[in-house]
């Protein structure tokens, strides 16, 4: 593989007035892990715009995740070893967040160990084909041949794969594998289709033999599932103890796990009333659920209008940061939005961001939507006028995207790697709420939808919880999410299933607004008169996607 360094260097901080003697040697330390990481998940390295190895998948057995994991262990250890006496106050700040994202990673791999549990070879594969095909950082032809030799890779990828499942493996997580093994060949078609025209023609034969060779190994692989589940397990749970020490790394402003909870169900009552209220401004002679399906039923055509709508509303919710001084808006920020790909609509049952790839020269977020869930004929009711708004704000203006293409530009490559899901997702919810403080879209129908989508937050925070304490089935939480959301059962159903396997992560959500909106107050008390609000803004997504409590420090001086 191509030394990076020798070819470009890798972004660095910007040296310290007076550097401590330890800065270069901790720098040294975060590049290193971060070409290793390159160097062995050849689609990450796609996924953030290094694309030396786009033909190739990486290795997917249980070896290179051992590997992995001890040389992140020794990554740690170094470290951890650089005291504060070596270090310059932002080095420091970059050394504790850099621990903080490697502990994370290690309690992954060798604690909660869900990737011997669950096969996630079929999504891997999927996710580095898609933004190979969709984004447009190298022409058509030469991702076209970049994707014929991932096509080839399936095959050993696959075999590989197989050797991580040592222990029963969770059926349920097998079976949505199963329904995206019945789901991914539609999308090689997709790509055979893009090359008629493009590829000369022993190429395009190339690409077609390729998609059919990884046709089969796609079969194969789904009988090989077919075969863990009479000898697999339904216990999913990581439990009270592993879900507790998850939430203590998150770093969540000294919140635990029953404080989460207990705010869950506070945040559930508080959006509940509000859903109430703002459904009497619309008809205070009509019962809620009658108003929110009359929300509901007023939706596009089709999904193809709908996709406009969509389109029109984000773009809408742009020019009014423009137009309100809210927030700076890059001028060379670029975005799509088109169906989600057909091998995900089985785990994304309404819309998801993939962000921009940060060492692309152009680079493009990409904002995917699902027309439904297993055909569902109801689904184009979550597709309302009201609900596209909601979404459109969360995903992409001032939402996800623009967050993430702010922090792209960030020069420290440990806050390019955080994984901070209460700031990201909270700062899309944080947007949803702000955009109507702002006289976004403010009307009460929007506001019925904007409640119900932070009820629907609150579940999250109480159903993750609850859910891998052992608390409740899969069955109970999507009666439990449909009753209080009005979610078509199909959607709640999807929802809760990647809860299972996705611990801590859906209570981010409203807990990461909580947060947010704890720190603006916190910031409008410190400053007084000199709070402004577009400063805020700005300084939170100039400073990347932390946890809250980091952009805290970074806040108030402590760095």
């Amino acid at each position: 593989m191509t030394d990076l360094r020798a070819t470009a260097p890798l972004p660095r901080p910007t040296p310290a007035a007076e550097p401590g003697p330890l800065d270069d040697q901790l720098y040294d330390l975060v590049e290193t892990r971060f070409l290793r990481r390159i160097r062995d998940n050849p689609v990450y390295a796609s996924a953030i715009g290094l694309h030396q190895d786009d033909d190739v998948l990486g290795d997917g057995g249980r070896d290179a995740v051992l590997a992995e994991l001890e040389a992140d262990q020794g990554n740690l250890s170094h470290v951890e070893s650089l005291g504060d006496e070596g270090l310059s106050a932002g080095a420091r700040f970059e050394r504790d967040l850099e621990v903080h994202n490697v502990r994370r990673a290690i309690f992954g791999a060798d604690v909660l160990r869900i990737w011997e549990r669950r096969s996630t070879a079929l999504d891997h594969i999927g996710d580095g084909l898609f933004l190979l095909l969709m984004r447009d950082h190298a022409p058509l032809n030469e991702r076209l041949d970049a994707l014929a030799g991932r096509l080839e890779a399936i095959a050993t990828y696959l075999e590989e794969a197989k050797t991580r499942a040592t222990v029963p493996q969770v059926r349920h997580w097998q079976q949505v594998e199963l329904g995206t093994a019945r789901q991914l060949p539609i999308f090689f078609d997709e790509i055979v289709a893009a090359g008629v025209g493009t590829l000369a023609a022993p190429e395009q034969r190339r690409l077609e033999r390729a998609s059919e060779v990884a046709r089969i190994a796609v079969e194969l692989y789904a009988a090989w599932l077919e075969g863990t589940l009479p000898n697999g397990t339904d216990e999913w749970a990581i439990g009270r103890e592993r879900h507790d020490a998850m939430v203590a790394l998150r770093a969540f402003d000294g919140l635990d796990a029953d404080e989460i909870l207990e705010l869950g169900w506070e945040r559930l009552r508080e959006e509940r009333a509000g859903r109430t209220a703002s459904a009497r401004e619309l008809d205070p002679n009509a019962d809620e659920a009658t108003v929110i399906d009359r929300i509901k039923s007023d939706q596009p055509a089709t999904f193809d209008d709908a996709l406009d709508a969509y389109r029109s509303a984000m773009f809408r919710a742009r020019q009014h940061l423009i137009d309100h001084n809210l927030v700076s808006v890059p001028d060379d920020e670029r975005i799509d939005i088109v169906a989600t790909p057909v091998y995900l609509r089985n785990v994304v049952p309404f819309a998801a961001y993939f962000e921009p790839a940060i060492f692309d020269p152009r680079p493009k977020g990409i904002y995917i939507v699902t027309p439904s869930v297993g055909g569902d004929p109801r689904a184009m009711r979550e597709h309302n006028f009201a609900s596209i708004s909601n979404t459109s704000i969360h995903e992409a203006y001032p939402g996800h995207h623009l967050q993430l293409d702010r922090a792209r530009r960030n020069r420290s490559l440990t806050r390019l790697e955080t994984d901070a899901p209460e700031f990201v997702e909270g700062w899309g919810m944080y947007s949803e709420l702000m955009m109507r403080e702002q006289g976004f879209d403010a009307g009460p129908a929007f506001r019925v939808i904007l409640h119900t989508d932070a009820i629907w937050r609150a579940c999250r925070m109480i159903l993750d919880i609850r859910m891998h304490r052992g608390e409740l089935t899969i069955a109970e939480a999507t009666d439990f999410l449909a009753e209080q959301t009005n979610f078509e059962r199909s959607n709640a159903g999807a929802e809760v299933s990647w809860y299972t396997y996705r611990p801590t992560y859906p209570l981010s959500y409203l807990l990461g607004r909580t947060l947010l909106l704890g720190l603006r107050a916190d910031e409008e008390q410190r400053l007084g008169g000199a709070f402004d609000l577009k400063t805020f803004h700005d300084t939170l997504l100039a400073n990347g996607s932390l946890p809250v409590s980091f952009h805290r420090r970074l806040m108030t001086g402590r760095v």
